[in-house]
């Protein structure tokens, strides 16, 4: 049974069965966090689809001891807010953000909280697609840190250094997504 490690060893020397391997284990995680990002599934895949064949290039470069999935993750999620900025899909933020001290980590636990008895469980759809609205309204790059810090679970530091950003750079996009996201799920709870 091959491993991630012999994967990439098998990648370096040309061997496609490695990116096989590489494909089964994060093509689904990898779809799911670029299409939170793109909103298309369709956009998605191929976003994916050519982070594969990046990697498949550029693997030689890669540093086998360091793990595959965030390097391969960032990938992602950088094409996905590239291929977002490029299009015309991004919405603008509009006014200015105030960002207090403390962040609210259970923003999506807060509507899903709602959620009371099994009968509600058509509520809890109506609220997950108030968040993927919610979602919309963020900038590519803040939708961004959002699946890397609650999809992919990446804490802030991990997020700073993968993208080489600075992290009060990465706390302050959080903040102003998180902000952003109470404002706009608040305006729909008072239609």
């Amino acid at each position: 049974m091959l491993d991630e490690h012999q994967a990439i060893q098998k990648l370096k020397r040309g061997d496609i069965a490695g990116l096989e391997f590489l494909v089964a284990r994060y093509q689904v995680k990898a779809v799911r966090a670029a299409y939170l990002i793109t909103r298309d599934l369709g956009l998605a895949e191929d976003i994916v689809q050519d982070s594969f064949l990046r990697a498949f290039r550029s693997i030689r470069g890669f540093d086998a001891t360091r793990p595959f999935e965030p390097w391969f993750m960032r990938s992602v999620v950088n094409a996905s807010v590239k291929m977002m900025q490029r299009s015309a899909r991004q919405v603008p933020l509009s006014g200015t953000l105030e960002i207090g001290e403390d962040a609210d980590e259970s923003l999506f636990a807060e509507p899903a909280a709602t959620v009371e008895s099994v009968e509600a469980q058509v509520e809890s759809i109506e609220v997950q697609h108030q968040i993927w609205d919610a979602m919309q309204k963020l900038s590519p790059r803040q939708r961004a840190v959002i699946v890397q810090r609650y999809f992919l679970e990446m804490s802030e530091a991990e997020m700073a250094k993968e993208s080489g950003t600075a992290a009060g750079t990465i706390k302050w996009l959080l903040n102003a997504a998180r902000e952003r996201l109470r404002s706009v799920l608040a305006d729909r709870s008072e239609k």
